[in-house]
This record gives structure tokens, C-alpha cells and sequence, in this order.
């Protein structure tokens, strides 16, 4: 599926939650892993506002590209955001949304 870049550059945004590591399987505990990079992935909160509006995304990012110690209210920049919309079928139940990756993020100093 494609995914479509997001332009970050005028926008303001937050640590709304620390990273936490993705699972591949939450059942067997499988950490989820990049597969370009083989690093592990992990899963962070950030609230983004630009134009007036905020909006709060779940963004997967590899563990190397962030440092230790972001925090909530912590600004950053965050680099090669993307969405990318998916449909899998759960139980028998046919779910989709939009998933957002980015490369990395910074602290703003």
C-alpha cells in the first residue's frame, strides 16, 4: 500500500506518551521488528498542532531513532513522518485505519 508524507515543518508538536516497545505478538511477547533495518520498533504518542488544530497520533519509530528519557509535554521534531491506511480482518470482522511511521525524533532544544 502506499503511504503519504506529512509535512511537519510549520507544526508544533509533543511527546504525549513515552515510548513503549510494538509487538509483533502480544500473545508470545514478539517485539515487532523493522525489517529494512532489523532494529526493534517501538510505539510513541505525540500530539500535533499546525493551523489550529491538535490532533494526537500513535507513531511507530525504530528504537534507534529516539533518544532516552523523552517524557510527556517534551517538544520535538519529528523526521520522515508518514501515513499509510491498512484493512486486515480480525475474527471473522473486517477492520481498517491509517498508521503513521517516522524515521526519528528529536528533542528541541
Amino acid at each position: 500500500m502506499p503511504s503519504f508524507k506529512i509535512d511537519t515543518s510549520t507544526a508544533v508538536v509533543f511527546v504525549a506518551t513515552p515510548p513503549v516497545p510494538k509487538m509483533a505478538n502480544a500473545k508470545t511477547g514478539e517485539r515487532a521488528i523493522d525489517r529494512e533495518t532489523g532494529a526493534g520498533l517501538s510505539t510513541v504518542g505525540l500530539l500535533v498542532s499546525d493551523e489550529g488544530e491538535g490532533n494526537l497520533y500513535q507513531v511507530t519509530i525504530p528504537e534507534t531513532g529516539y533518544p532516552e528519557g523523552l517524557a510527556p509535554g517534551m517538544p520535538v521534531k519529528v523526521i520522515g513522518l508518514k501515513a499509510r491506511d491498512w484493512e486486515k480482518e480480525f475474527n471473522g470482522q473486517k477492520r481498517h485505519g491509517i498508521s503513521f511511521r517516522a524515521v526519528a525524533i528529536t528533542p528541541v532544544a
